[in-house]
């Protein structure tokens, strides 16, 4: 359902696919920011979020729904999934807001084009550049290890009741943002509706927590973003 509000343009004037076929470099009317318009950017970003990253976090939530159906027959106290579902989006919620509030500095100072793409060379070269160093980090494969073993995470983090799911579903959150909130900056190069590149990021993000080589997987995608980065500031 995410996926369908995205590519209907979650509630702009323009679908994705029809922003996906135009031209990066297409002139287009700057949006006028409003208390109204800044809710809708953050409903579109936070419906880009439950599309692209809920799939990366299905083996942990099958896990959870497994623990949660044995605890439920042996009559003992349970939560549902979705509570701990939401717990996890929160996380991406609180990035939604962010990533609005650096989608409107950047419009405002004239770095990002009303098609939501870098208008300057040395802006998406950083960004391109942050990201792929991000991928080789400590950090970025601390919160990666954590995402890859839901059992682990579960028998660490386990906390008991509603409060206590959505808690766990929170952490978990943190620790999927902590890997991934730099790739989906990656938007902003790319184009924030760009269905392709929209599609590629959660790909990426998918089979680095599924593959049993994921680790490895994000290494590679870290030098390919860095060597991508360089190659954009030597022929600006």
């Amino acid at each position: 359902m995410s996926w369908l509000w995205v590519a209907l343009g979650a509630g702009m004037d323009m679908s994705a696919v029809e922003m996906t076929r135009m031209p990066l470099d297409m002139v287009m009317t700057p949006a006028v920011w409003t208390a109204g318009y800044a809710a809708l950017m953050v409903s579109m970003w936070f419906a880009m979020m439950v599309a692209m990253m809920l799939p990366s976090a299905t083996p942990m939530l099958l896990i959870f729904a497994r623990v949660s159906r044995r605890e439920r027959a042996a009559k003992r106290p349970w939560v549902s999934t979705g509570i701990f579902a939401s717990g996890y989006l929160a996380a991406w919620a609180c990035f939604s807001a962010w990533a609005v509030a650096m989608q409107w500095r950047l419009e405002e100072s004239g770095q990002l084009s009303a098609m939501m793409v870098t208008t300057t060379t040395w802006l998406g070269a950083a960004i391109l550049i942050t990201a792929g160093l991000w991928q080789i980090t400590p950090i970025k494969h601390a919160c990666l290890r954590q995402c890859r073993s839901p059992v682990s995470f579960l028998a660490t983090h386990w906390r008991v009741g509603r409060g206590g799911a959505f808690r766990m579903g929170l952490t978990h959150g943190a620790y999927c943002l902590g890997c991934c909130w730099i790739l989906m900056a990656l938007l902003f190069f790319g184009g924030v509706m760009n269905l392709w590149w929209v599609g590629g990021l959660a790909a990426c993000v998918l089979l680095e927590k599924t593959l049993p080589m994921g680790h490895w997987l994000a290494y590679a995608i870290g030098g390919v973003l860095v060597v991508w980065g360089v190659c954009l500031v030597a022929s600006g």
